[in-house]
């Protein structure tokens, strides 16, 4: 019969401080989240520079996974290429971007108050 002193198999094998883990077996987990606003001006960048999907997802204000989806369609009017694997993006391609999405933005319109978007007839 086991005493009270002998230990478990896990606690015999565990480290003091085993409620830690090791930095190396912890898997990355991706920030899906929208990053916070760029800290650079982009209209004082010149138009051959390049933007990492990052900083550009922190530009227009998007998420990464945003950017991903979009460069599964090659018709997508935000434009990017391929440097070394890596998704990169021309400020001037960004800058068009978001120039379009400005002249594409509807004016709101007006919706009944029944909620069925038809107006009432007299």
């Amino acid at each position: 019969m086991p005493g009270n002193d002998e230990k478990t198999r896990i606690e015999a094998f565990a480290s003091p401080d085993c409620t830690k883990m090791a930095r190396a077996t912890k898997r990355g987990r991706k920030n899906r989240g929208v990053p916070p606003p760029a800290t650079f001006d982009i209209d004082a960048l010149p138009d051959s520079s390049n933007l990492t999907a990052l900083e550009t997802a922190a530009v227009i204000r998007r998420t990464p996974g945003a950017l991903e989806q979009w460069r599964r369609d090659p018709n997508h009017p935000l434009k990017w290429r391929y440097v070394d694997g890596r998704p990169l993006y021309r400020v001037d391609a960004v800058r068009d971007y978001l120039a379009g999405c400005d002249e594409t933005t509807k004016p709101s319109r007006q919706h009944s108050a029944r909620g069925d978007d038809q107006a009432t007839r007299p």
